[in-house]
């Protein structure tokens, strides 16, 4: 079966954090009912074919209501042939969901739940503008835990200052809860975050590595290693929506500021709530180079790697001389230099 996604996103968050560049606003009041018809006109916009997966993604999209939530899936179901085993994942934050919230996203539909965490310690809270307590965290794990087999929580290292000592014990700490999933993300300071304005700075470039490459040995005894450059799963347990990016498969994206990629059409939405609301949106067509362009960025996270048809043989061979890729049986891997190096490879072969 060919693979298909849709990512909804939802705009709101309670505050905003200050090393997040993806589009949100603080929560006010909303109509959702205004929301509501303009999710379910990007849907019937959309070409039909048989749904895989469905992410909510945002912002913050436990602030969405069940009832919400429900009718779109809904929607989704009776406008779409779907599989059966359809992977529907929802964001939260743990200050914005409770026990009986995770009922309702379960009674609805929602079989994935992806919980950001971000630190497990109360300072790096802090640090990193989580609303939530250390005791809120431990306690949405466990909540989530009960209730769903297939779930994932995110952490972010590499803050300033960490050690590796201080590293090893909040991730062995994350590890006690035995997560099928997790998202290990190194804080990066992207533009116009409040982070950057600050003049924040990262972890120096040394101590970054070695944190990477304890947390790859690390992930890979505890039974979880990597599939994707900042992702680690059990077997059976990566998530199938996002691989559908990494894989270069087709995806819509609903809402504002939601991509897509439909073939060779790329799909991007305003970042602005009114202009999306009015319908509005822009479509580029892409050539097959820049579509196989970006399938090699993408692919080149993955530990399957990619096919090498269609890249430079020369590039490659350079690639595997300097010890970032393995090539064998017509594909390309990225080694663990590979991934460390990951940007420059990307540079090597595009």
């Amino acid at each position: 079966m060919e693979k298909f996604g849709i990512y909804i996103h939802w705009p709101f968050c309670l505050s905003k954090c200050p090393y997040c560049d993806f589009f949100s606003m603080p929560v006010n009041k909303w109509d959702e009912s205004l929301l509501e018809a303009a999710y379910i006109r990007d849907l019937k916009r959309l070409p039909v074919q048989t749904v895989t997966s469905v992410f909510f993604g945002g912002g913050t999209p436990s602030l969405m209501s069940a009832r919400l939530i429900n009718r779109l899936i809904t929607v989704i179901r009776d406008t779409f042939p779907v599989a059966p085993d359809m992977e529907i994942s929802l964001e939260a934050n743990p200050d914005a969901i409770d026990k009986p919230k995770m009922e309702a996203l379960r009674a609805v539909g929602v079989n994935r739940l992806s919980m950001g965490i971000q630190a497990l310690n109360a300072a790096d809270l802090k640090f990193l503008g989580r609303r939530h307590s250390l005791e809120t965290a431990y306690r949405r794990i466990e909540e989530m835990k009960t209730l769903f087999s297939n779930f994932s929580f995110d952490l972010i290292y590499a803050r300033p200052g960490q050690t590796l000592q201080a590293w090893q014990k909040e991730l062995k700490e994350a590890l006690s809860f035995h997560p099928p999933h997790l998202s290990l993300y190194q804080l990066t300071i992207e533009e116009e975050t409040p982070f950057f304005r600050r003049g924040m700075e990262t972890l120096d470039d040394e101590t970054a590595r070695t944190l990477y490459e304890w947390t790859l040995d690390a992930m890979a005894a505890a039974g979880c290693p990597f599939y994707e450059v900042s992702n680690f799963a059990k077997p059976g347990f990566a998530c199938r929506h996002n691989l559908l990016y990494w894989e270069g498969d087709d995806y819509a994206g609903i809402g504002p500021a939601a991509h897509g990629r439909l073939g060779l059409v790329a799909t991007e939405n305003p970042r602005d709530l009114a202009t999306w609301l009015k319908g509005e949106t822009i479509t580029t067509l892409l050539s097959p180079k820049e579509r196989q362009e970006e399938k090699i960025m993408m692919g080149l996270r993955l530990k399957t790697g990619i096919s090498d048809q269609g890249l430079s043989l020369s590039a490659i061979q350079k690639a595997v001389e300097k010890g970032w890729l393995t090539h064998e049986g017509g594909r390309i891997f990225p080694t663990r230099e590979g991934l460390i190096m990951l940007n420059q490879l990307i540079l090597e072969l595009v």
